[in-house]
């Protein structure tokens, strides 16, 4: 065995020639860079353009000239460009590509904030990170799933129908019966419904895993649909009126300056999310389970000759997907929203992004779905300071990010050996 990875290692393809793929990234960084310094710094105006640290205009605030901003933030992008192009060693890539992009968000945002109407030329911080989070709440779910399912040798392209069952389960079980925690509860039971399907036809009958997933999308989006019509439009206030969780604050915690508010004045499904990603990561790479799972994952015909009993765990990791996923439907229905049809809206195929953005970790995972989520906040705050961009466009911002992040900025990663491949015992 370790032969052969050292084997496949050594004849592995490598970038050649002088445009690699760390000078092509930063020809393009270059690119945005000049861009922001030159169309950013001409449309930004003279006005500060204050990063408020609170909930609204009041309080301290971080404060540049708009211009100046918009201008010195496009040559951070432009300097972390030409830092690339001059031959980079691979292990900077990552912090340089953060701070190239990084500028050219903030010359973006001098440009939207100092020309936005007066009074509204400042953007809350505390509110950005706080919407960030809960948008990204549901792709956190989701792209743990994912996780729980592909290290397991199973690809799950389902979790836009295990989330979207869990929010109809939670809004409707938690209206009838009055408890926020019987909806959760029946959210998992939701999630868990739909990854049962996967399970059966794909480790059982060798379905096409991919085709089977989005088959099973489309079974969810029929079932809700019309038991909504039937149920929930007819008598809304017996069926879709669940009750919600409210915030809880976390003493001491909550007090820190910025994050604080942000992060520790949130709900279950916010706290839930984080330990999570905690959890599952140290279980994945720290335990007995978590090293079952990755060889199951990876070469499942050589951990059923060690005894790991290969279906059953795939059987279980795919049910514990759904599960998780259950109660990430849950955040819609049982935190802020009523249900309505077809409420997720592709957040589903989100979080598969991330799920591969974040190279099928937890940890990455959590980081691609705040990047996501930042780009839908990004998106809700300047349609509410009237920005000059097309609401049509704003809407689109998440999907592009998303578009942007899996074809652009992954570059070359390689999924679990055995994800998508049958495994039939011999």
């Amino acid at each position: 065995m370790s032969t052969m990875a050292v084997e496949d290692v050594a004849v592995a393809p490598v970038d050649q020639g002088f445009w690699t793929r760390t000078r092509k990234v930063g020809a393009v960084l270059l690119a945005l860079g000049l861009l922001a310094t030159v169309l950013f710094g001409a449309l930004a105006t003279g006005e500060q353009a204050r990063f408020t640290l609170s909930e609204d205009s009041a309080g301290a605030a971080l404060k540049i000239d708009g211009t100046f901003g918009a201008i010195l933030f496009g040559l951070v992008a432009v300097a972390a460009g030409v830092t690339m192009l001059a031959g980079l060693p691979k292990r900077w890539f990552t912090l340089v590509l953060g701070v190239g992009l990084v500028g050219f968000v903030l010359s973006f945002l001098c440009w939207q904030v100092s020309a936005a109407p007066a009074g509204q030329n400042f953007m809350p911080l505390v509110n950005i990170i706080r919407g960030t989070f809960f948008l990204a709440l549901p792709l956190i779910f989701g792209a743990l799933a994912g996780v729980l399912c592909e290290r397991s040798g199973v690809v799950n392209v389902a979790i836009e129908g295990q989330l979207l069952m869990g929010a109809f389960s939670g809004a409707l079980f938690g209206s009838l019966s009055g408890s926020v925690w019987v909806g959760l509860v029946a959210a998992a039971i939701g999630g868990a419904f739909i990854s049962l399907l996967l399970a059966v036809f794909s480790i059982r009958y060798l379905v096409d895993q991919v085709v089977m997933g989005i088959v099973l999308n489309l079974l969810a989006l029929g079932i809700t649909g019309f038991l909504y019509e039937r149920l929930m439009q007819t008598n809304a206030q017996k069926y879709n009126s669940a009750p919600r969780f409210s915030n809880w604050e976390i003493p001491l915690l909550s007090d820190i300056p910025l994050l604080g508010p942000a992060l520790f004045r949130g709900n279950i499904f916010l706290y839930l999310a984080l330990l999570l990603v905690l959890v599952i990561h140290i279980a994945l790479f720290r335990t007995r389970w978590g090293l079952r799972t990755r060889s199951v994952g990876e070469h499942p015909t050589a951990a059923d000759t060690l005894g790991v009993k290969v279906l059953g765990l795939r059987y279980r990791n795919v049910l514990l997907a759904g599960v998780v996923a259950g109660i990430g439907g849950a955040s819609y229905t049982l935190a802020l929203y009523s249900f309505t049809k077809n409420m997720i809206g592709g957040k589903g195929f989100i979080a598969l992004a991330a799920l591969i953005f974040g190279r099928w970790s937890p940890t990455g995972a959590l980081l691609a779905a705040l990047f996501f989520g930042f780009a839908d906040q990004l998106a809700t705050y300047l349609g509410a300071i009237n920005s000059v961009i097309p609401n049509q466009f704003l809407a689109m911002l998440p999907y592009l990010a998303t578009i942007l992040a899996v074809a652009g900025l992954v570059g070359r990663v390689r999924a679990p050996a055995a994800d998508g491949k049958p495994y039939i015992k011999g």
